[in-house]
């Protein structure tokens, strides 16, 4: 009876199997090509990403063996259209292992790491390929349009700069960089995902909640083991220790640039961004640097006076003085006391809904499209994620937007935009429009469903929405070059360029409203919070700062030991030579900061600070001709959001504006000048 009932458990298993087909191997027959998560199993992922990996390079061996002469079109052209089911695949995967991993996630990223970067080295070191783009690019290209050229020139420096000119030996030692850089990087951020967890176990908060806690906390105590228990993420000597692994990498990283000539890793990272090369980011950072540590100084000044107000009152010792876990805490009491502006105040003005709602009517008012929910289509997570069809003035599809803005154990922290689909035009000509994801870790929905923002969390909710707007608004032939693929140093322009309409007086009247009466937020509020707006500007330029010159440090070294106490030593040098005041610490230290180790800002993420240049004097050019001018904003969107990556930055912004960005916006509205 037992081996009967074995026999007929394993038919059905076998059955069930056979049933099966591996989503990513058909044609989704979904709205609008929506992936159908619902379908999609663990064990669809390696072999979809396997297949996807035998078409690509079946595709380029077609490329290579065309017997006719290397041109655009049969070389260059047809590359782009390559790689479509691994696309379809890493769309999805690297999407559901940042907002929904797991233990099965995770080891398909572990088995999907080597095969992928054994791939993409097998494609960048390809001398066959190479050849033929090479003939392209050495030919007469005055027929190519400045998007062909683009996306040509693109394509020959990443050959260049992958090593294709590199002997035999240095290439296979260029193959195992890649990969050992691939695999120690997925585990840094599954260590600060795990640590950060345990941060949240351990205090009761998320990780994105613990500024707006420690403007709460008045357990001095409590705040100070806050303080360094989110402060030494990823340093705790236990298995999610990513001091080795750091140094690691940064070694991996040196070898990789000394072996193309370089004497810095700096440098090689930065050879196709706007800065160039490390001494302009270097004298860049160095003149903020020392502007805001002034003003931070200037604050602590206030702060410190009314740390000695609670001295007299008996609540802390004498001679007790603002330490960095103090200055949430009392920054927020000096905001208060100057403006007289209570967070509890201002968040039933901003429930999350209705922020979406502004955001959307801003896009909408400055660019002409529109938007509507999506309620029954696939989703990878159905309690968190909403989708939403944009349309175009003519009703033209723009593209699939969701948003996941809520935390959740599986999510790592921080706030994203992600690519499901890239825009591009397909083999057959059809404008293939873009699916974006913003991702966030907003305060959490109570019992009733309502989730109440910050002023932060509204600027940050319209910050990814202006990456989305990049995204979804490219009209651009070849995905290389579509949507966000532009310069590092550039990307983050669109993003920030958006937050200045968060709180526009006209905006906050749609969307700013009392969740419970709906009342209009009060002009007298409105007020406060843009006459705030440049508070505790000296602490936040500073940290931003601090964290880009840690990052910059790291990687112009022309050598880095092999001994972990070396991380501590190396950051205290380092602070120490940019005159960071003891009260700062850098907004990420070396072993939580995912941005340098898993998110693609390897000397890079000073671009916030080098992109809002840039916005800031984008906007305050809208500001001389109307905040809401649509003209204005028209020529923006087809300049900037409708080119992607296809001109060169400063060529775009030089002709849209007239002048190269001039500094004095930025400094104005950081308050320091």
């Amino acid at each position: 009876m037992k081996k009967t009932i074995v026999i007929v458990a394993a038919a059905m298993a076998l059955s069930a199997c056979a049933s099966h087909q591996n989503p990513f191997l058909t044609e989704w027959d979904t709205p609008y090509g929506i992936p159908p998560f619902d379908k999609i199993e663990y064990a669809d992922y390696i072999p979809a990403i396997k297949e996807g990996i035998k078409q690509q390079q079946a595709e380029v061996d077609a490329i290579i063996a065309n017997p006719e002469p290397a041109t655009f079109e049969n070389t260059i052209a047809a590359y782009e259209l390559t790689g479509e089911l691994l696309a379809k695949v890493t769309g999805v995967l690297y999407n559901v292992s940042e907002t929904d991993n797991c233990p099965e996630l995770e080891a398909i990223i572990e088995e999907a790491t080597p095969l992928m970067s054994e791939h993409s080295s097998n494609l960048g070191l390809n001398k066959a390929l190479y050849e033929r783009v090479a003939a392209v690019y050495n030919a007469d290209q005055s027929a190519l349009t400045e998007e062909q050229k683009t996306v040509l020139k693109k394509m020959y420096d990443d050959f260049v700069q992958g090593g294709i000119a590199l002997d035999e030996a240095s290439q296979a030692r260029i193959r195992e960089i890649d990969a050992e850089m691939a695999a120690k990087t997925n585990k840094i951020g599954n260590n600060i995902l795990a640590e950060s967890n345990a941060f949240k176990a351990k205090f009761g908060i998320s990780v994105s909640a613990y500024p707006t806690a420690m403007t709460t906390t008045e357990d001095r105590a409590l705040r100070e083991e806050m303080f360094k228990a989110y402060s030494s993420r990823g340093h705790n000597a236990n298995e999610n220790d990513n001091r080795k692994l750091a140094l690691e990498v940064l070694r991996l990283r040196l070898e990789k640039a000394k072996i193309m000539g370089f004497s810095n890793s700096a440098d090689f990272i930065l050879q196709n961004k706007m800065a160039h090369d490390h001494e302009t980011v270097d004298a860049f950072l160095d003149g903020i640097i020392k502007a805001s540590v002034a003003k931070a100084k200037e604050e602590i000044v206030d702060m410190q006076a009314i740390m000695d107000e609670d001295i007299k009152a008996g609540l802390l010792p004498e001679g007790t003085k603002i330490q960095p876990w103090d200055w949430w805490y009392y920054a927020e009491k000096v905001r208060k006391a100057k403006y007289d502006l209570d967070e509890d105040i201002t968040k039933p003005y901003f429930e999350a809904g209705n922020v979406r709602k502004g955001i959307f009517e801003a896009a909408h008012r400055l660019y002409g499209i529109s938007f509507e929910e999506l309620a029954d289509v696939p989703s990878y997570n159905k309690d968190f994620v909403q989708t939403f069809k944009i349309t175009d003035a003519d009703g033209s599809l723009i593209g699939i937007f969701t948003t996941d803005y809520f935390p959740r154990d599986s999510k790592r922290g921080g706030a994203w935009m992600n690519n499901i689909r890239e825009q591009k035009v397909d083999a057959e000509g059809n404008d293939i429009r873009p699916i974006i994801v913003n991702v966030g870790n907003f305060t959490s929905p109570d019992e009733n469903g309502v989730s109440l923002l910050t002023v932060d969390n509204v600027e940050t909710a319209f910050h990814e929405f202006g990456h989305a707007l990049h995204g979804l608004l490219t009209k651009c032939h070849y995905p290389s070059v579509s949507g966000t693929n532009v310069a590092r140093d550039f990307v983050e322009t669109f993003s920030q360029f958006n937050e200045n309409w968060a709180f526009q007086p006209e905006l906050l009247s749609f969307y700013a409203k009392h969740y419970q009466t709906g009342e209009v937020i009060p002009q007298e509020l409105v007020e406060k919070i843009i006459a705030a707006s440049k508070f505790n500007q000296g602490f936040m330029t500073t940290e931003l700062c601090a964290a880009s010159i840690l990052d910059m440090k790291w990687h112009e070294l022309t050598e880095i030991p092999d001994d972990e106490n070396f991380v501590d030593e190396f950051e205290a040098k380092v602070c120490a030579e940019m005159g960071l005041i003891d009260e700062i610490i850098p907004r990420y230290r070396t072993t939580y900061f995912n941005h340098i180790f898993s998110s693609g800002y390897a000397a890079g993420y000073y671009g916030y600070l080098w992109a809002e240049v840039i916005d800031k004097d984008a906007f305050d050019y809208f500001e001389q001709n109307g905040t809401w001018n649509v003209e204005l904003a028209k020529s923006f969107r087809e300049t900037f959001l409708e080119k992607g990556g296809s001109v060169e930055p400063m060529k775009l912004y030089t002709g849209w504006r007239g002048q190269e960005p001039d500094s004095k916006p930025f400094l104005k509205g950081r308050g320091l000048l």
